[in-house]
């Protein structure tokens, strides 16, 4: 059985004021898969997770979450859908003045009735799953930078949601604490059957984990396929960025006047 589109971009358009962000971009996101969104800085990729999470709205063209358009709902129905939706963010953001324990269960006091007991019990279990449950006592100031990464996505995952997304979840991680929440993405994914949509520049990671790439230069799709398409890519760009050349269709420069004019001084001499 061939899994169904849980999110499907169409024609989307976004600027910033006359800055033109993403142009006619287009994407299907099945569930129960990891697809990684990949570009350079400056490539729309985090912008593209403000628009699915209807942060922003779109200049045309939509985002369309299980059949319904974001953009078009109204307030109480998008923080309804928001609530099966979460964010995993660049440094985990985690409140610094509760514990860990509590950082998780914020979620579920927060938009739950659930009786303080049970609370504790799933607290437990999600940071089982990211191996922190001894931890629990402890405050963020207490935690290395992995661990404070697991303990956000323990938060992340409280409340089940249908599609998680991380915003450059492999930064400045260590060897193995990048393994660990690279591998917990993926057998996360599988065993809640939801769809991870992971924003990253960490090429050799991802490709590890996900089900399918999406590549994004200066606002449209460049290229896009399995890992296996991606790594036999002969597309400039695809290899330029998969092996971190320098040399390709990618300026490492931001666009400028030429550099000996920007260095007419005036010195003195005759």
């Amino acid at each position: 059985m061939t899994p169904e589109a849980l999110v499907e971009i169409k024609g989307l358009n976004f600027s910033y004021g006359e800055r033109s962000i993403l142009k006619g971009i287009n994407m299907t996101m099945l569930r129960g898969k990891v697809i990684a969104i990949m570009g350079g800085s400056g490539s729309g990729k985090t912008t593209l997770l403000r628009l699915i999470g209807g942060a922003v709205t779109p200049s045309s063209g939509y985002v369309k979450i299980a059949g319904k358009v974001v953009h078009e709902l109204k307030r109480d129905d998008l923080f309804r859908m928001r609530r099966k939706m979460s964010m995993l963010f660049q440094f985990g953001a985690l409140f610094t003045d509760l514990s860990v324990f509590d950082n998780v269960a914020f979620q579920m006091r927060e938009h739950t009735d659930l009786p303080e007991p049970m609370i504790r019990d799933l607290v437990l279990m999600k940071l089982q799953a990211v191996g922190l449950r001894g931890a629990h006592d402890l405050m963020p100031a207490q935690l290395s930078g992995g661990m404070a990464r697991r303990v956000a996505l323990a938060r992340s995952i409280a409340l089940d949601p249908v599609l998680i997304m991380y915003d450059e979840p492999f930064t400045g991680l260590d060897p193995i604490s990048l393994s660990v929440i690279g591998n917990l993405i993926r057998r996360l994914t599988d065993a809640l059957g939801m769809t991870s949509l992971v924003v990253t520049h960490d090429v050799q990671e991802s490709l590890k984990i996900v089900d399918y790439v999406y590549f994004i230069s200066e606002g449209v799709i460049a290229a896009h396929g399995t890992p296996a398409e991606v790594r036999g890519s002969v597309a400039p760009f695809v290899h330029q960025f998969v092996h971190g050349e320098e040399d390709g269709p990618v300026s490492f420069h931001y666009p400028a006047e030429a550099y000996a004019s920007d260095l007419k001084l005036e010195t003195g001499f005759a």
